[in-house]
């Protein structure tokens, strides 16, 4: 979402709050659609992401206190509002066909139970630049890769992202220790390359 595109969504709603709001978050504008971006993996919709949360922003306005970190409310909206699309669709019944279903994946998905902690595979994460995990990031599936992002990216607890998903915890370990699996598998011959390998 452009400044132009978010004075204009802000001079159309026409209440005294819009100079100040328009003011206050235009300098975030520029700031939230990477973020939105990484979470969606898809220019529409982290456009729509960006435009949502600015328009929960402006109804909410009154309840900023100023002095406080605006990017950091705004950040907070932009996540919430992920989450809580993410977990609409969770509730959405998936559209598949049981012909699609084989038995082994029945049988995997009973019989997995996997914990996590923080490995030797996502310290050297940290060390690998941002175009190559994202690139792994991008691979994984929504629910993997929101939760890597979420605990490995900004730092959130798993008692956190499993309130903010209304996930168990066991799920988001689980979720989490799957994702970095996978994330060492994709990053590996990079990894080697670079003499970065984690044994």
């Amino acid at each position: 979402m452009t400044t132009i595109e978010l004075e204009r969504s802000a001079d159309a709603t026409a209440t005294a709050e819009v100079p100040d709001f328009t003011e206050a978050v235009t300098p975030y504008a520029d700031q939230l659609y990477p973020a939105a971006l990484r979470m969606t993996r898809n220019s529409a919709d982290a456009e729509d992401l960006v435009q949502e949360t600015f328009a929960k922003a402006f109804a909410n306005f009154h309840q900023f206190r100023a002095g406080t970190n605006l990017r950091a409310w705004l950040y907070r909206i932009l996540t919430n509002t992920f989450i809580n699309g993410y977990r609409k669709k969770q509730r959405e019944p998936r559209q598949e066909t049981t012909d699609e279903i084989k038995d082994w994946q029945l049988a995997a998905a009973d019989t997995h139970a996997s914990t996590g902690s923080r490995s030797a595979e996502a310290e050297v994460l940290d060390r690998l630049p941002d175009s190559a995990v994202r690139t792994a990031l991008a691979r994984l599936p929504e629910e993997f890769r929101l939760v890597v992002y979420l605990i490995d990216v900004e730092g959130f607890s798993y008692k956190e992202v499993a309130e903010r998903m209304d996930t168990p915890l066991g799920t988001v370990m689980s979720r989490l220790h799957r994702a970095r699996r996978q994330l060492r598998v994709l990053l590996a011959d990079y990894a080697r390359e670079r003499g970065l390998h984690a044994g």
